[in-house]
């Protein structure tokens, strides 16, 4: 079975980084806004989803993008069923990117240089 999806959207925060217990690997993790259409009465209507990235892909996610920054993605849907400390059952849909390319940023970490080369 096949499982990729592509997102173009907008980053609604700075990426929050953190580390693997188990060997320190990175890990970066964002919400991500995309369009979803319009509904019935003309209305833009839009989605979010968490996205996890590790590795060299975190690095780069928590260098380079901020809230607002427009990207495509790509990678894997991953759905995540866990009890709550409240007994309840929870569940929840991310996405695991293996691959981020950078639309639109202000520039951040490109070392007094914005993503196309000019300066900042």
């Amino acid at each position: 079975m096949l499982n990729n999806i592509c997102l173009v959207g907008n980053l609604g925060g700075d990426p929050e980084m953190y580390y693997s217990s188990e060997k320190g690997e990175p890990i970066a993790s964002f919400n991500l806004a995309f369009r979803l259409g319009k509904d019935k009465q003309g209305q833009d209507k839009t989605g979010w989803v968490k996205v996890t990235c590790f590795s060299k892909t975190a690095e780069i996610a928590e260098k380079y993008l901020h809230k607002g920054a427009k990207v495509a993605l790509s990678g894997k849907i991953d759905y995540a069923q866990w009890e709550a400390t409240d007994g309840s059952q929870r569940n929840a849909i991310q996405v695991i990117a293996n691959g981020i390319e950078f639309i639109k940023t202000d520039g951040r970490g490109f070392d007094g240089q914005q993503a196309d080369g000019t300066p900042i």
